[in-house]
């Protein structure tokens, strides 16, 4: 991540789900997830997609990205969590089981040291 410049504190802008873009609120369920970066940050193309895992509480969401890849190009990895100004990703319980419904479908990617 250093090689890029993607230092802890840096929290580029994601859509959460590649697949349900601008879509709010967004339903997600817990298991595998694919962002896709905003915009182009640092030394890393917008597009590029976010792959992580997500897991449903009773009050929101919690997303760690351990991967990256630029469109067409390198897979490196990443220590990244979503959160929404600093805060976990709150949402309400969805209509099928271990899902959440989110407000808003994107969020900040906060680029981590590593996970405690």
């Amino acid at each position: 991540m250093r090689l890029l410049r993607l230092l802890p504190g840096v929290a580029p802008d994601v859509e959460i789900d590649a697949n349900q873009i601008q879509r709010e609120p967004l339903t997600v369920f817990a298991g595998p997830i694919e962002s896709i970066l905003i915009r182009p940050m640092t030394n890393v193309a917008g597009g590029t997609r976010l792959y992580g895992w997500i897991w449903t509480t009773g009050r929101g969401v919690v997303i760690r990205y351990y991967r990256a890849q630029e469109p067409g190009g390198d897979v490196f990895p990443i220590c990244a969590v979503a959160r929404r100004g600093g805060d976990e990703l709150a949402g309400t319980p969805g209509k099928w089981p271990n899902s959440v419904e989110l407000q808003s479908s994107s969020a900040l990617a906060f680029m981590v040291e590593e996970f405690l």
